[in-house]
């Protein structure tokens, strides 16, 4: 397997590594790698998007986890604002086991981005009357963004109001609610899987949301 791998390889011995890395117990492999840099013009020119904007998220352990579910999921990527935990801290490298180097990721990014390329906002919130059961989307556009709040506060207010649909995600009697990590994966498997709306990709009014 190691022959495989076209890089090049050393072996130390164990009192070395443990110099070399941060972690208490080690897996016994480190990697030096060049930090990879996306064009987000690019991305954007695909015909249908579907990405996450995860805003003044602070817990590394979930900003890894999102990006390691968004590949897992082949979204187009990973938007993160400013006040979010460092991309590129080791603990979010770790979490993303790897995903980090084939998703599209871009840190300090604002929403007001999206709008400039025609991508709609869903946004994660907890139920209320203007909210709708992520079980009532039937159909998404064809250039959607979810965006997801930090662990405590939840999603900054100028995000929400600018949101094109807010849901939420049903849960049982006694929860609260759901680790961002979490509703991430939920909604984001769940976009996934249904069908564009072409009058959406026309720019033309469509009930996205069926009655319950």
């Amino acid at each position: 397997m190691r022959s495989q791998l076209p890089a090049c390889q050393w072996v130390c011995p164990d009192t070395v590594f443990e110099k070399l890395t941060d972690v208490e117990m080690p897996q016994g492999m480190l990697a030096v790698v060049r930090q990879p840099r996306w064009d987000e013009a690019q991305v954007f020119t695909q015909p249908r998007v579907l990405g996450i904007y995860a805003d003044r998220l602070q817990d590394p352990a979930n900003v890894g986890a999102i990006i390691r579910t968004a590949a897992a999921l082949n979204l187009s990527g990973v938007w993160l604002s400013a006040e979010c935990a460092d991309l590129f801290s080791p603990k979010v490298v770790r979490a993303t086991a790897g995903s980090i180097l084939n998703l599209p990721v871009f840190w300090g990014c604002e929403f007001l981005t999206f709008s400039s390329y025609q991508c709609e906002i869903y946004s994660a919130l907890l139920p209320s009357a203007d909210i709708v059961s992520i079980r009532t989307i039937q159909k998404i556009s064809s250039r959607l963004v979810i965006a997801v709040g930090n662990e405590g506060a939840g999603l900054a207010p100028d995000v929400a109001q600018a949101s094109h649909v807010k849901f939420s995600i049903p849960l049982a009697d006694g929860v609260e609610s759901l680790n961002v990590a979490a509703t991430v994966a939920i909604s984001a498997f769940y976009f996934s899987g249904l069908p564009r709306d072409s009058s959406i990709e026309r720019g033309e009014t469509s009930k996205l949301c069926r009655d319950i």
